[in-house]
């Protein structure tokens, strides 16, 4: 399994960023996919996540209405788009697989890649 986002970089406040995550090594329509972020000092944050299929998209409150989630599944890569990006959002950005084609809270993260660092400042 290899999972590699990229995509990430330093954007002021309010702007916008388009994060990929190329995954080979597994059915990727198989796999619900999180994105999870660390900021500095602190543990990892779910952020998002997605069925196999794409038809269902969840997010954490902290950026409900300003992240969309989404996934080709003919080019095996998962999507976040990040617009009106605030400080907080500070992080390195990784995606996730996880064991089945639907999310849940309580499925288990099957395995996690490198992460991209995303840095809002003025």
């Amino acid at each position: 399994v290899q999972l590699q986002a990229s995509g990430g970089g330093l954007v002021q406040p309010g702007g916008s960023l388009r994060l990929s995550c190329a995954a080979s090594g597994f059915t990727f329509t198989l796999s619900a996919m999180n994105w999870l972020r660390q900021a500095p000092g602190k543990g990892p944050e779910w952020v998002s996540a997605i069925s196999g299929a794409g038809d269902a998209t969840y997010y954490a409150d902290s950026v409900k209405g300003r992240f969309t989630i989404s996934r080709d599944n003919a080019r095996n890569t998962l999507y976040l788009q990040m617009d009106g990006l605030k400080p907080e959002d500070t992080a390195v950005y990784s995606c996730a697989k996880l064991r089945t084609p639907n999310y849940s809270p309580g499925v288990p993260i099957q395995y996690r890649g490198k992460g991209t660092q995303v840095t809002v400042s003025s």
